[in-house]
């Protein structure tokens, strides 16, 4: 029996399967630990390119991965399909409901949270019924069986003056989501469903991206956000800022005091982070992330991290966003260090993000980059965009797979998956496992 077998081996539980927590379980993988990596789904979401799946471009399969399948190697690993709900930190304990089991507990030595965030409708939670957010695969198809429903029924109406409405889509938002996912569905509209429909002209539909902000794309610079919006209006996409929606319904939305009709709106702004505070009965910032320390520890709880979108912890006097390479980089750092601790060497420095840039996509052949002092927009921005998302995705079939769909889409204007399906996400708490977890990992919380 190897020692991996026994209870001798350090526990290391990593709570999600995003970008942070696959980070800190590959980091970990020549660990003599015990490393479990629990999550409510089977797989891992590339999250960045979400909206092309909205969008048609891309189908759900080609930016998600099985995490067992990116993990099987790894021999120290286990990957459990189940929910955390609760963290017991003075027992050192997490509490997990799985498929057919709920309150489970599940003890560790070492404990990584990466769990991401959600939608945010800054307190108007009555907002998300009649305008959807783009966080998992299910939102993503959710969103494209409203778009395409969008023109079949604006085909099969038969009183012109409903087009409009049907074929109006109001974006709430105009960060990096909102203004790629208006780029996007601005060039679905106006080539590849141009010549399919009969009775409407898919190219007359009205997209109309909102934002109390000054300008699209915040975070980037100003000639940068210039002109990531000048190729917006090129596109055709109506641009409103500095107002934010005062109301949202099942008839649209009002901007300013108007009313503008729309049956397809959709949450493009705000992100709020998992209740881990709540769990560790940690210090949070104003936005409910949790205060860590330099070394990505818990105070008064060293051997709990947290990292990405969960985590708040300020670099040279500015908070670190909340992007992919963040939780990359953290996942990593937290995955090192406690391997360090356990094989007994000097820990790592504190902890120091190394930004390589950010990117946006405007649209067919056109992004914006953003690293250090290089600003640089237009189509060779936009091979860098192409390059960096191959790069990052999980398996190597899904790089060549989202290569060939973009090279044949850019050639032809052919979408990969223009597909209305029957699409129902489970309800909360409920989960599907693909196997059990095993029982000597487990045991009733009490």
């Amino acid at each position: 029996m190897t020692k991996l077998e026994t209870e001798s081996a350090p526990r290391v539980v990593i709570v999600g399967g995003g970008f942070g927590g696959l980070a800190a379980a590959k980091a970990l993988r020549k660990t003599d630990a015990h490393v479990i990596l629990v999550d409510r789904q089977n797989h891992h979401l590339f999250q960045p390119l979400l909206y092309q799946v909205a969008t048609s471009v891309l189908s759900p399969a080609q930016i998600a991965s099985p995490i067992r399948g990116v993990l099987k190697a790894q021999r120290n690993t286990t990957v459990l399909l189940g929910e955390v709900t609760g963290v017991d930190s003075d027992r050192r304990r997490i509490v997990v409901d799985s498929a057919d089991r709920r309150g489970v507990a599940l003890e560790y030595d070492y404990l990584i949270i990466a769990t991401g965030a959600s939608h945010s409708y800054f307190g108007h939670d009555e907002f998300a019924r009649f305008a959807p957010g783009l966080k998992t695969l299910a939102d993503a198809v959710s969103i494209r069986n409203r778009i395409l429903r969008a023109f079949e029924l604006a085909e099969a109406e038969e009183d012109p003056k409903r087009h409009a409405d049907l074929l109006t889509f109001v974006l709430v938002g105009a960060g990096p989501t909102g203004v790629e996912m208006a780029a996007a569905l601005a060039i679905l509209v106006r080539s590849t469903l141009r010549f399919e429909f009969r009775r409407v002209d898919p190219s007359s539909a009205r997209i109309v991206l909102v934002d109390m902000a000054p300008r699209v794309l915040g975070p980037f610079a100003e000639s940068l956000s210039a002109a990531a919006r000048t190729r917006l209006d090129q596109l055709g996409v109506e641009v409103r800022l500095g107002h934010g929606v005062e109301k949202i319904d099942a008839d649209g939305v009002i901007v300013a005091g108007e009313h503008i009709a729309s049956k397809t709106v959709i949450w493009t702004a705000g992100v709020a982070p998992s209740p881990a505070g709540k769990w560790l009965a940690s210090p949070t910032d104003r936005a409910g992330r949790v205060r860590i320390q330099p070394d990505l520890s818990v105070p008064g709880h060293p051997e709990v991290f947290v990292v990405g979108d969960t985590a708040s912890l300020d670099q040279d006097g500015h908070p670190l966003p909340g992007v992919a390479q963040v939780a990359m980089q953290q996942g990593r750092y937290a995955g090192r260090l406690i391997h360090r601790r356990i094989v007994g060497k000097p820990e790592p420095p504190p902890f120091r993000y190394f930004d390589k840039g950010t990117l946006a996509v405007v649209g067919k052949g056109f992004a914006v980059l953003q690293s250090g002092r290089v600003r640089l927009s237009g189509f060779l921005a936009w091979l860098v965009w192409a390059a960096v998302h191959l790069e990052f995705l999980a398996q190597s079939n899904l790089r060549v797979s989202v290569f060939v769909q973009w090279a044949w889409t850019y050639l032809t204007g052919q979408r990969g998956s223009c597909l209305i399906v029957n699409h129902h996400a489970p309800a909360s708490g409920d989960s599907r496992a693909a196997d059990g977890a095993p029982s000597s990992l487990f045991r009733e919380a009490s």
